[in-house]
């Protein structure tokens, strides 16, 4: 383990990594803090969780790469979320700087998440108090960001250009807090690339064409264009590249139960052949 924080991240590969490759899982985090103070069922509230995921992609490490994933859940505080991308109707008091509250926090699944999956009842009994937000914000959320950003700067600098995969999972169906329509069924795999801005336009038809060939239905930028982790890190004209990539937890687990189901040997056996396949392109691409 490269780095630890407890309940907070870990950083692993770091100390062997060989390619311009970071991964990072901000929503498999299944350590619930003492103080989030939810009335939600725990079993529904769990649906939030992009369960197991850091785990599919192990493999890439032994092909070189470096991954950051956090420990405490998306529900408690989302790192994929800008920090005032919160609904002030939804605090107790004043918070200290402008807020700018997004379609996510409309839907109860902005900065802090406000309803319960999947049919998106209240959250909490009262609003969250803005010392409470602040916390996690300084605890949790900046934190992460900042390993991330270190981890990719430490990258460019030292292969002079550096390849991002933002890892999430998705629910097969979409449910009352989805963009979609409820029950729209999705595909096996949405690839986000923030219609083409985040990263070269290379790297997203390299994964699509590698996923497409293996047989998977493979969707990009819809309904999944990709949020704040990648917006705020890819930058190609500066040899920064950042993509989202989601997949359809009907491959992998059980949604109720969280338990990992018959396929996901195969699904990271999949990943982990990405990884390899990329290491192998992006060798090129290092100076």
């Amino acid at each position: 383990m490269s780095l630890h924080i407890p309940g907070v991240l870990s950083i692993e590969g770091e100390t062997n990594q060989s390619i311009p490759l970071v991964l990072d899982s901000p929503h498999s985090g299944t350590e619930y803090p003492a103080d989030f103070k939810h009335t939600a069922d725990p079993a529904l509230l769990r649906q939030a969780e992009d369960t197991h995921v850091h785990t599919l992609w192990q493999g890439a490490l032994a092909a070189g790469a470096v991954m950051l994933h956090a420990h405490f859940p998306r529900a408690y505080v989302d790192v994929n979320r800008a920090h005032d991308d919160i609904d002030p109707a939804h605090l107790e008091g004043i918070y200290p700087a402008p807020l700018r509250p997004s379609v996510k926090s409309q839907l109860g699944i902005g900065l802090c998440w406000t309803r319960v999956p999947p049919e998106g009842e209240p959250l909490y009994a009262t609003p969250l108090t803005v010392t409470e937000v602040l916390n996690r914000v300084q605890t949790y959320h900046k934190p992460y960001h900042q390993q991330l950003r270190r981890l990719l700067d430490q990258s460019h600098a030292r292969f002079g250009t550096v390849w991002h995969i933002n890892c999430h999972s998705m629910q097969n169906h979409a449910s009352a807090m989805s963009t979609q329509a409820k029950g729209t069924p999705r595909p096996d795999f949405v690839l986000g690339d923030l219609d083409g801005v985040s990263c070269d336009p290379v790297f997203t038809q390299t994964i699509y064409s590698f996923l497409l060939e293996r047989g998977y239905n493979v969707v990009i930028n819809d309904p999944y264009k990709g949020m704040e982790l990648i917006r705020a890190n890819g930058s190609p004209s500066l040899g920064r590249h950042s993509i989202q990539i989601e997949v359809n937890r009907r491959l992998y687990m059980d949604e109720i139960t969280r338990l990992p189901s018959d396929g996901f040997s195969a699904l990271q056996h999949t990943f982990t052949l990405l990884a390899y396949h990329l290491a192998s392109s992006l060798k090129n691409t290092s100076r």
